[in-house]
């Protein structure tokens, strides 16, 4: 539409402007939104016209070729390659076929592209441009989303552009909506067309464009034909035919090749000229450049392919490409008038070679086209191997949709029981409890036809339901009994930890033994789930450990899934050791990788830690709103752990205003089996909080008897719980001197507390001064002033004074900058920080320069003493 396009949208390039004009110092990205013809690509072309660009344009017609929208945006810049750290290198390399290797995790490409495209901007701004983003091919589209969600700090900009009415992967990135143009706007466009029209044919015009500007100027030219695809059509039925079988090809190519759309056409109507474009060039149809024919629009394209039996022209290009098999399959595949193994074969073989170079969506889509095309009994399979495959891209909609065709068909007894298991592998099946017991049973049947590997994921599964929902006793001793069955030794780590899960409170001893004789493991996925295991029966600082190991060694291996269950963990926990400057960025990037990778439980779960800590900072509004938000997650997914942490975090904030007797109601109806919050485990290790509210709002006989129905367990938690509760219940030297012979600080340090208020009573006041002091130090030093206000107060009583409580340098930054600055500190480069967090080496630089002011240090050596 060029300039003329632009008439009536000086506020939209006033924002485009905005986004370019502060490039230098700071990046970002906008998507910009409409219908077809709206003027999103004149819009953006208009604005980077003078900026460097990287473009890639997504056709419908390329959608299923593996990572081709990042291959022709990086073509440009592949020499920087070579500059990237090895395992990123890899990773891109192998995406984009310029070398063979192991399957690339997507995470590890889009930071290898991250890393690409900053280095590139190193020495002059850079703007990338994704035109017509809803059809580049998924993989594509993922990774550039990816990247967009993290240019902060870098001096690139990524827009695209996007219909209005097409979800994809950027649509939760900031978006600029261009609506049709205004009633003045449509009338100036519409003249600056076609100034010589009627006035009859000018107003048909503006009412049948309705304020599009691709229609305003492209149906003057043809008034009598009201439709943009009609009038495109009419221009190709003047073409000569040599030229119109070229325009055809090209349509229906899934590239952009002028010798491979010609040498087609000559299959269909003989000898094409090399000039055979030019006529179609002319007709404002197509721009041939650099032997490469591009579409003035979109809309021109699918008309054409559209408007004839496709199937010849893709005979013919299947043909033309003999040398290309996975681009060759697709055009034989469409050329296919009904089944035809051969043809489903190759789209197998193709979606293998997907699958190794990470384009896991491509495969999907060649899987499921093979099915179709296929023999009737490698219709299932392939349905569940391509349902499989949408598991890790984290695509439930996809899983339901093939797991359900598939299950029409017949099935063998593993098929059946894989298909469950698919299901039920989003959100660990939290969403239906009750299946828990058919898992076991489908493991069970399955480990006697000796497919252990997935008797065990599905056994797998059914163990982490029991801990996001509740099946009820019997299931639970139904599961353990096949787990028993399928994993005979102890310490095989998937049997520690499924016991963890299916029995925290029965098998608490023998789980505890496992996680000390496997305190030495070194894969990450089963310290991952040990951390888990150890989460359970209360072992925080196991779970802590575990969990810290876990997450550099899965987001080395660019497992993102796993780092958010990983960080989540390991938030958790550390939030009940007191460890609170290690909690907060892990429970800050745990909801923010949990939201990027779709797991929608997990996010809740990330926000009740984050209120926990909240409230332990005395932050009692932003406690009790990121409760409510927490709360709002699970009970949409009727997870228990998100609802029972939430409900902690608001019994903390409730006790930090006074509210004693609603943090123990809170508290104690957790013990509830018929609360949503009831959790077996997770409901046992409130106790010294319950005990706190409850001797402080007369209730302390209510708590007493709650005790006496409780087992005790070897579970450190719920040891410490016990000895607490009873110590500040029955207070004597004798309780608290058990209490206190934790060694997690924060337990500590409220023994201590609890111990000092005692004895300033019994009129002890020395001894309760050095008890209170030790506490308000201790409190200070972890950054909870909710309990550290308390010692203060107390010492008061006592007679003693205290300083006030110096801001803590990690009470300066923000959670993210306290991840950063605490690695740097460790003594990791900007690069392998940047590799750890998912972010480029000079996004980490930018933010340790805004650090060190903050903390009042002049280089990374000073960050170690201040942070202490």
């Amino acid at each position: 539409m060029g300039r003329v396009g632009l008439i009536g949208r000086d506020v939209e390039r006033k924002r485009l402007a905005e986004v370019l004009d502060g490039i230098a110092e700071r990046g970002g990205a906008l998507v910009v939104r409409g219908e077809v013809g709206v003027g999103k690509s004149a819009l953006v072309a208009d604005a980077t016209e003078a900026c460097r660009v990287l473009a890639a344009v997504g056709t419908e017609a390329e959608a299923h070729l593996p990572f081709a929208g990042l291959h022709r945006l990086l073509h440009p810049v592949r020499r920087g390659l070579e500059a990237l750290p090895g395992p990123q290198r890899a990773a891109l390399a192998t995406a984009l076929g310029m070398a063979e290797g192991p399957e690339p995790n997507p995470y590890l490409v889009g930071l290898a592209t991250l890393s690409l495209l900053a280095e590139e901007a190193a020495t002059r701004p850079l703007v990338v441009v994704a035109d017509d983003a809803h059809w580049l091919d998924r993989s594509s589209a993922e990774v550039l989303a990816f990247v967009a969600r993290r240019l902060e700090s870098e001096p690139v900009v990524l827009l695209a552009t996007v219909r209005d009415d097409t979800p994809s992967p950027f649509d939760d990135l900031p978006a600029l909506t261009l609506d049709p143009l205004g009633d003045d706007a449509a009338a100036e466009l519409l003249t600056a067309t076609a100034p010589d029209l009627a006035p009859d044919e000018r107003a048909r015009l503006l009412r049948v464009a309705a304020g599009n500007p691709l229609a305003l100027t492209e149906l003057p030219t043809h008034p009598a034909q009201p439709r943009l695809e009609r009038a495109f059509l009419d221009r190709v039925a003047a073409l000569p035919p040599a030229t119109a079988a070229c325009l055809l090809a090209a349509a229906v190519n899934d590239g952009d090749s002028v010798d491979e759309a010609r040498s087609a056409a000559a299959t269909l109507v003989g000898p094409v000229d090399v000039t055979a474009f030019a006529p179609a060039v002319r007709a404002r149809l197509v721009e041939v450049a650099h032997g490469a024919v591009r579409f003035r629009h979109p809309l021109m394209r699918s008309a054409i392919a559209g408007s004839a039996d496709t199937r010849p022209v893709h005979r013919a290009l299947a043909e033309v490409l003999h040398d290309q098999p996975d681009r060759q399959v697709w055009h034989r595949a469409a050329a296919t008038d009904g089944p035809d193994e051969d043809v489903a074969a190759d789209l197998a073989h193709a979606a293998d070679r997907a699958r190794r170079r990470g384009a896991v969506h491509t495969a999907i889509e060649a899987l499921e086209r093979a099915a179709r095309l296929g023999t009737t009994d490698l219709r299932g399979p392939r349905l569940l191997l391509a349902a499989e495959l949408a598991v890790e891209a984290g695509r439930r909609d996809v899983v339901d949709r093939l797991v359900a065709e598939a299950g029409r068909l017949p099935l063998g007894h593993r098929a059946r029981a894989t298909a469950t298991w698919l299901v039920s592998a989003f959100d660990d099946g939290i969403a239906d409890g009750s299946g828990a017991f058919a898992l076991a049973a489908l493991a069970e049947s399955v480990a006697d036809v000796e497919d252990h590997d997935l008797a065990t994921r599905i056994l797998w599964g059914a163990g982490m339901r029991c801990f996001w929902v509740e099946p009820g006793p019997d299931a639970r001793a139904a599961l353990l009994a096949v787990a028993d069955r399928l994993l005979p030794d102890p310490l095989d780590p998937r049997a520690v930890a499924i016991s963890a899960y299916l029995a925290p409170t029965t098998r608490v001893e023998a789980v505890l033994s496992g996680l000390t004789a496997l305190s030495g493991e070194t894969d990450p996925q089963r310290a991952r789930f040990l951390g888990s295991a150890a989460l359970q029966v209360g072992a925080f600082d196991l779970a802590a450990r575990f969990s810290g190991f876990a997450v550099p060694g899965l987001r080395a291996q660019g497992r993102l899934g796993l780092v958010t269950r990983a960080l989540a963990v390991q938030a958790w926990s550390r939030v009940r050791l007191g460890d609170i400057a290690g909690a907060r960025p892990a429970a800050v990037e745990a909801e923010r990788l949990a939201v990027e990778t779709d797991q929608p439980y997990l996010v809740g779960f990330a926000r009740a830690v984050q209120a926990e800590i909240a409230a332990l900072r005395g932050e009692v509004r932003q406690a009790n709103a990121l409760a409510g938000e927490a709360e709002r997650s699970g009970l949409a997914a009727a997870a228990r752990p998100v609802l029972a942490t939430a409900r902690r975090a608001r019994a903390l904030a409730a006790s930090a205003e006074g509210r004693h007797g609603d943090a123990f109601t809170d508290l104690r109806r957790m013990a509830d089996p018929a609360d949503p919050a009831h959790q077996v485990a997770l409901h046992r290790y409130v106790l010294p909080e319950m005990a706190d509210a409850a001797v402080r709002c007369d209730r302390a006989e209510e708590l007493a008897e709650l005790l006496a129905g409780m087992e005790p367990t070897a579970s450190p938690a719920f040891r410490f719980g016990l000895d607490y509760a009873n110590a500040v219940l029955k207070p004597s030297d004798e309780a608290f001197t058990r209490a206190l012979e934790t060694t997690w600080p924060l337990d500590r340090a409220r023994a201590e507390l609890a111990l000092g208020e005692w004895l300033r009573r019994r009129r002890r006041v020395v001894e309760a001064r050095d008890r209170l002091r030790a506490a308000r130090d201790a409190f200070d030093a972890l950054g909870t002033p909710l309990w550290g206000d308390r010692a203060r107060r107390e010492l008061r009583t006592a007679g003693e004074t205290s300083p006030n409580r110096a801001p803590n340098a990690r009470d300066l930054l923000t959670p993210h900058e306290l991840g950063i600055a605490q690695l740097a500190a460790e003594g990791l480069t900007n690069r392998e920080i940047g590799q750890r967090l998912y972010l480029s080496h000079r996004t980490v630089s930018t933010h340790l320069h805004r650090i060190f002011p903050k903390l009042g240090v002049s280089s990374r050596t000073e960050l170690g003493d201040v942070l202490e």
